[in-house]
């Protein structure tokens, strides 16, 4: 997952292994995207860090209130979610950003750990789901049947669970076609904050919570992926 390097990035060493989600540990949003970009989080070790995908992300999460600051290039950038958590489907950079049916099986249970530690099995406020792929898995994890068709701005409101949220992946496929706008990623994030009603602004919550990373994956009992 390393060996092929970018020209631009060919003196840094990658991280080339599997990426775990990252963010506030108490999230009332959660975004669930594909996969680790190779040249993105594969390289950095952080989820939609150093590329242009995340520069939409955080872009918008930025400027609804969710981000600390509108750019994520590095793992140590000061970056901090507030009130969001960001992860994945698959955890490792698939070949050609195309993840095999038994890829995503085999990361299903790392992302139902993440799920489940931050609260989402038990009722949390939103996910968001970037793209078809990230839907169906969320879908799956929760046992929607019959899955709802996807789409942009889709929303399921699930019985025992959170609202999913259905948006276009900010993919430079994407977004260079106009197929997602910047201002319909808003939209989505927009709404995501509306349904979620900054649940904690009401607490005095302060926005320098402790994260969930890898080492608490393993203390709930799943190892975090390929360490």
């Amino acid at each position: 997952m390393a060996a092929e390097k970018r020209a631009s990035f060919a003196a840094q060493t990658y991280w080339g292994r599997g990426v775990s989600g990252f963010g506030d540990g108490e999230a009332g949003i959660v975004v669930v995207g594909l996969a680790p970009a190779a040249h993105g989080a594969n390289r950095t070790g952080r989820m939609f860090t150093g590329d242009r995908s995340g520069d939409w992300l955080f872009g918008v999460m930025h400027e609804v209130g969710l981000a600390s600051q509108p750019t994520s290039s590095s793992a140590d950038d000061g970056l901090r979610l507030i009130d969001a958590y960001v992860t994945s489907t698959v955890k490792c950079a698939p070949p050609a950003n195309a993840p095999t049916p038994d890829e995503r099986r085999s990361c299903a249970p790392y992302l139902a750990a993440e799920l489940a530690l931050l609260g989402a099995a038990r009722g949390a406020i939103v996910v968001v789901c970037l793209g078809a792929l990230a839907f169906t898995a969320v879908l799956d994890h929760f046992g929607v049947r019959p899955r709802p068709r996807f789409g942009h701005g889709v929303e399921v409101a699930l019985d025992e669970g959170p609202v999913l949220i259905a948006s276009y992946h900010p993919s430079q496929q994407n977004t260079f076609t106009g197929r997602l706008t910047w201002d319909m990623l808003r939209d989505v994030f927009d709404r995501a904050v509306v349904v979620a009603g900054r649940r904690w602004t009401s607490d005095g919550r302060s926005e320098d919570d402790v994260a969930v990373g890898p080492d608490d994956l393993e203390a709930g009992g799943v190892d975090a992926p390929h360490r």
